[in-house]
């Protein structure tokens, strides 16, 4: 199998040839003396889905802490950063894609373009990357305008940040589709990303956007990738940034205890030169510990941000310990000046779509779960879907996934100067940001109990 080069980086240092990174970078921090150890901090993101403004509804608490906004998270970051300037942020897979409007209606380059403020570092892809094709997201990654829409605002500039993902091929040629990994110099030490996302995208992924391309096995693809870095590169801190994670039913946030599911299989056969586990996709929030390395999630929608110190010798450039906890990301800051700056630039050029009032509710529809077991948003969308489809169709039933619902219709909410109860475009298409199709079918009783049943196979 092909891998494909990423490149090699030093904290700090701009503009340098990747040749002249090969020899370590001997620059040390002179806020720190030297030490035989130094704690390098990886901020850790997870499942951003575009959500550049601030969450609403259930989607947007931490517990009863309102959560999130890019300009919030923003300046959270940038105060972790001051407390310790060998900081690297990276991403694990689903920062673009099923996402609200105001990022979505310019193909989520505005996403993007906000990352690159906030100093993305490195990002591993998802699921969701690959909702639009491959041809989308290298477009996503290199830059350049959309092909059928053109430029939204000059020529779109690309991430600037890599995109990984080590175990997704051609499917003809095996040849990797994007880069496998990353590395960065930090005072000499060389630190190692590798990303990659859950095998059975293509069971969660429409099959144009899968097309041609193969998902090879998570923990193989990170033990070939690890053992290039290793044996070619000299790295002996290594970080995977996995797009697979822990269930809702699994979580503990005390340590996990007893979990199961895909990502357990993964770390257990994962080489032990992998010192961290950066992941995602069930937009949890988790620190747990598994084989005895440290497997990290911050929610999602930038809610939380993972903060994983590792103290690594000097002299080796081997991690020595780990320390993870999740920070909230607050609205009690102050924004950053130059993201909200962006925002509100976007939101006057979508005002007259976004903020237009297609409906009214006299109360919050929420998606979570009632005593009864029963989702007020889920019953609203399904009798919605049924209605739309009990024509032609004659369909008696509606089903859908409750993961599809991504956000709440709340009355007090005002997103561009509309009344209260009153619904925006905008903020209905964050509750199912997909553009899925409805399809009607002939089920038996047996099908419709296998499909109810899916939901406890975990």
């Amino acid at each position: 199998m092909s891998r494909t080069r990423s490149r090699i980086i030093g904290l700090a240092t701009v503009g340098v040839a990747v040749a002249a990174l090969l020899a370590p970078n001997a620059t040390v921090d002179a806020q720190t003396a030297p030490s035989d150890t130094m704690t390098v901090q990886i901020l850790g993101l997870n499942d951003f889905h575009g959500n550049i403004e601030p969450p609403a509804g259930s989607s947007g608490r931490i517990g009863t802490t309102t959560a999130g906004g890019a300009e919030y998270l923003a300046t959270h970051l940038r105060r972790l950063k001051e407390q310790n300037s060998r900081t690297l942020i990276v991403h694990a897979g689903d920062l673009i894609g099923a996402s609200p409007l105001l990022s979505a209606i310019f193909k989520d380059e505005p996403t993007v373009e906000i990352m690159r403020m906030i100093g993305l570092d490195v990002l591993g892809v998802g699921n969701h990357e690959f909702d639009k094709g491959i041809v989308e997201l290298k477009r996503i990654a290199g830059g350049g305008c959309h092909p059928v829409e053109g430029c939204f605002e000059g020529t779109y500039a690309g991430t600037t940040f890599p995109v990984l993902a080590a175990n997704v091929v051609e499917e003809t040629t095996g040849n990797s589709v994007l880069p496998s990994w990353d590395i960065r110099v930090v005072d000499g030490v060389r630190i190692g990303f590798i990303g990659v996302t859950l095998e059975s995208t293509p069971t969660i992924v429409a099959p144009a956007g899968v097309k041609g391309l193969k998902f090879l096995p998570e923990a193989a693809a990170i033990n070939s990738t690890a053992k290039l870095l290793k044996e070619s590169y000299g790295v002996t801190a290594i970080v995977a940034l996995i797009h697979e994670g822990v269930t809702p039913a699994d979580g503990d946030p005390n340590g996990c205890n007893g979990i199961t599911g895909p990502i357990v299989d993964i770390v257990k056969k994962t080489t032990a030169d992998v010192d961290a586990f950066v992941t995602g996709h069930t937009h949890q929030a988790y620190i747990c510990t598994i084989n005895g390395k440290p497997v990290t999630s911050a929610a999602s929608f930038g809610r939380l941000i993972t903060k994983l110190d590792m103290t690594i010798n000097r002299a080796s450039g081997k991690v020595v310990a780990t320390t993870a906890r999740n920070v909230i990301v607050t609205r009690d800051v102050t924004p950053a000046a130059d993201v909200s700056s962006y925002i509100n630039r976007l939101k006057v050029r979508t005002a007259p779509k976004t903020s237009r009032v297609i409906g009214k509710i006299t109360g919050d529809i929420v998606r979570a779960n009632n005593p009864a077991g029963e989702s007020a948003l889920g019953n609203l969308l399904v009798d919605s879907q049924l209605t739309a489809t009990a024509g032609d169709g004659k369909a008696v039933i509606a089903m859908m996934n409750p993961g599809g619902i991504r956000t709440d219709l709340v009355a007090s909410q005002i997103s561009g100067g509309e009344g209260v109860g009153d619904v925006t475009f905008g903020e209905s298409f964050s509750v199912q940001p997909f553009g899925n199709n409805l399809v009607t079918l002939t089920m038996t009783g047996a099908d419709i109990t296998e499909v109810l049943e899916q939901q406890f196979d975990n």
